[in-house]
């Protein structure tokens, strides 16, 4: 099973930027790999998507021209890049690495990835 770390969370005033970063440890760096956030009093919501070969990227409409996913597949880490914050983007952001047989229309459900990491907070003030 792997394990996936994030870091990178912070508090940032409104139009300012944050890069979060998740590691990942003890398997192969091989699947398809989200970033999900929460915050408080609501449920967990997609935020982007990466293929294994990094080619094809997907990302919520929310974020979508002010956030960029990458990842380095030989470092085994993935990344996101989050500009022009705004104060709705504040919660606890997840990483996590999706499952071997991965539903590509599904992307955005949280029962398509199967190992979490323990997330990483992002708070951004008006």
């Amino acid at each position: 099973q792997v394990q996936l770390v994030e870091s990178g969370g912070g508090l940032v005033q409104a139009g300012g930027s944050l890069r979060l970063s998740c590691a990942a440890s003890g398997g192969a760096f091989t699947r398809w790999m989200g970033w999900f956030r929460q915050a408080p009093g609501k449920e967990r919501e997609f935020v982007a998507s990466i293929s294994r070969s990094g080619g094809t990227t997907i990302y919520a409409d929310s974020v979508k021209g002010r956030f960029t996913v990458s990842r380095d597949n030989a470092k085994a880490t993935v990344d996101l890049q989050m500009n022009s914050l705004q104060p709705a983007d504040t919660a606890v952001y997840y990483c996590a690495q999706g499952r071997p047989i991965y539903t590509l229309a599904y992307y955005y459900q949280t029962n398509q990835y199967d190992s979490w990491g323990q997330g990483t907070q992002v708070t951004v003030s008006p």
